[in-house]
């Protein structure tokens, strides 16, 4: 069995839920306070053993690229001012993993995006992260996924339950098995009445690299693009799926309400500004 040493980032979106904002910057470099909400996802990954990041950008977004990269002349003025905590800040974010970017010329769906990683991926399993999901755990939830992985040798699709009424949002899992969590198929966005569970698909995937032969003869789906939650489904008739019910607080960053939770949890974990920040919330709250 091969180690999962390699993951797979779309960040090619438009983000045009987070208009004007977005308009001159890539919504993954929007901040939870003060770091980009990208780079939470990231660190996820380098918490759990990953070791290569390719991120599947778009022609708008050299700042996501810039961000990784090595900032010499700041870093410069960094070391000449004395600013050596801020320094070695701004050194770990370029040391966390080796990137590689490559750009989606069109916006054709998620399975165009992922199947550009053909190369980069070789022939080993790997993971995929969405950019829009962040999620606040003791266990970094990718490491929990590559747990299932290391102990079943299958597929696995991260989930968390959902409200009933809300399953029309998500890719809904149905199991072929619930206890031992081994998956039937997964439906996409289907309504209430007929969805067959409450879990979600929620961003987190491990994906063996056959994955590729079924992204090369897909055909559009939802939207008029290529999904990848069409290729997993081609995938499974040949190939085992799990399942894995993550422990963590989920946070879709992707609409205003979900960026909004995460910025004040996070605020609220922060050391620096909890105290001050909890008696603001309070003093609203009380108004």
């Amino acid at each position: 069995m091969k180690k999962i040493r390699k993951c797979v980032i779309p960040v090619a979106g438009m983000g045009t839920r987070f208009l004007p904002a977005t308009k001159a910057t890539p919504k993954e470099m929007l901040p939870i306070i003060d770091k980009p909400t990208i780079q939470y996802i990231i660190e996820e990954a380098v918490a759990s053993g990953i070791e290569e990041i390719l991120l599947i950008t778009s022609p708008y977004k050299n700042s996501v690229i810039d961000h990784f990269d090595k900032s010499y002349e700041l870093e410069s003025r960094l070391a000449k001012s004395g600013k050596n905590d801020k320094l070695e800040l701004i050194e770990n974010i370029s040391n966390l993993a080796k990137f590689t970017f490559i750009r989606q010329g069109e916006p054709n769906g998620s399975g165009h995006a992922i199947r550009l990683a053909k190369s980069f991926v070789g022939d080993e399993p790997f993971a995929v992260m969405y950019g829009d999901d962040i999620i606040k755990s003791d266990v970094p939830v990718l490491k929990q996924l590559i747990d299932i992985y290391e102990e079943k040798d299958c597929n696995v699709i991260g989930v968390q339950e959902v409200d009933h009424n809300i399953v029309y949002k998500y890719g809904i899992v149905e199991y072929a098995d619930e206890e031992t969590g081994k998956i039937k198929r997964l439906v996409e966005k289907p309504s209430v009445d007929e969805a067959p569970s409450n879990d979600a698909g929620l961003g987190r995937y491990i994906v063996k690299p056959e994955i590729f032969d079924e992204l090369d003869h897909l055909e559009r789906g939802a939207g008029n693009e290529y999904q990848f939650s069409d290729a997993m489904l081609a995938l499974m008739q040949k190939q085992d799926f799990y399942a894995c019910k993550f422990d963590g607080k989920y946070f879709d960053i992707g609409n205003q309400l979900g960026y909004l939770k995460a910025n004040v949890d996070f605020a609220l974990d922060r050391d620096d500004v909890k105290d001050e920040f909890y008696k603001y919330l309070v003093e609203k709250v009380g108004k």
